[in-house]
Parts: C-alpha cells; structure tokens; sequence
C-alpha cells in the first residue's frame, strides 16, 4: 500500500518555520558582544564635542564683542547681555541662548582696558579650575 504526500506530512508533523531558540541565542550574543566594543568608544566623544563646541561659541561671543567695540568707537561692553540688545537700526550681535555654555551655564566676561576675557566653567561647571575653557 502507497501512501501519498498528504499521509506523509501528517506523519512526519507539520514543520513551522522561524528561528530556533538556539539561533536567536546566538544573535543575542553577538549584538551583546557588539555594544560592549563600540558603546566604550562612543562615550568619550560626547565630553569631547561639548568642549569643542563650547570653544567654537567663545570665538563667535569674542567676534560679537570686537564688532560691538567698532559700533560704539571702541568702547567694550559692560556685560556680554549688551551683545543680545538691538537697536531700531540693527538686530542684536547674538541671541540671548548662545551665552551660555555647552552645560547650560553663562560665559563668564571681564575686561580691562581694551583687552577682555570670556570663560567657560568647563566640564566641571566651577570656574577658577583647571579646566576652565576661555579665549
């Protein structure tokens, strides 16, 4: 007696596919193995550009202040707010947002004479450290 296909497959039992247990267990390890490589190398960046970008911002507020001194016959600004003022005739030098640093605290500004000084706290966010960031 011959059985057909169809008795075969009732036999046998019906194969569903997917991936076995086995298969996604080892996925899971590789992707495992995968973050603890690249995630270590990634984290050092951030602090990296925060500085980079609070540097980049310290040159754009001293370019702001130069411009401020030739508008007003070379007389520096009292406070870095000043920059942010417009007039009828002209907008601000910068938007009230960019005098603060990469960690959300405000430049520091002084002058004396026709020379001044602008200081990121740093990554600490305490100024008079070591890793102060200024012009």
């Amino acid at each position: 007696m011959k059985r057909n296909k169809k008795d075969r497959k009732q036999i046998k039992g019906e194969r569903r596919s997917g991936f076995t247990l086995v298969e996604l267990l080892l996925v899971v390890t590789i992707l495992g193995i995968l973050a603890a490589v690249v995630i270590p190398s990634v984290i050092g960046h951030d602090e990296e550009a925060r500085i980079q970008a609070t540097r980049t911002s310290i040159a754009a507020i001293e370019q702001s202040v130069q411009v401020f001194a030739m508008r007003h016959n070379g007389k520096l600004p009292d406070t870095l707010d000043e920059l942010t003022v417009g007039t009828d005739d002209r907008p601000g030098l910068l938007k009230e947002g960019s005098l603060n640093d990469s960690w959300g605290e405000p430049f520091g500004y002084s002058k004396q004479g026709k020379k001044f000084k602008i200081t990121s706290a740093g990554p600490d966010v305490e100024m008079g450290t070591e890793d102060d960031i200024t012009n």
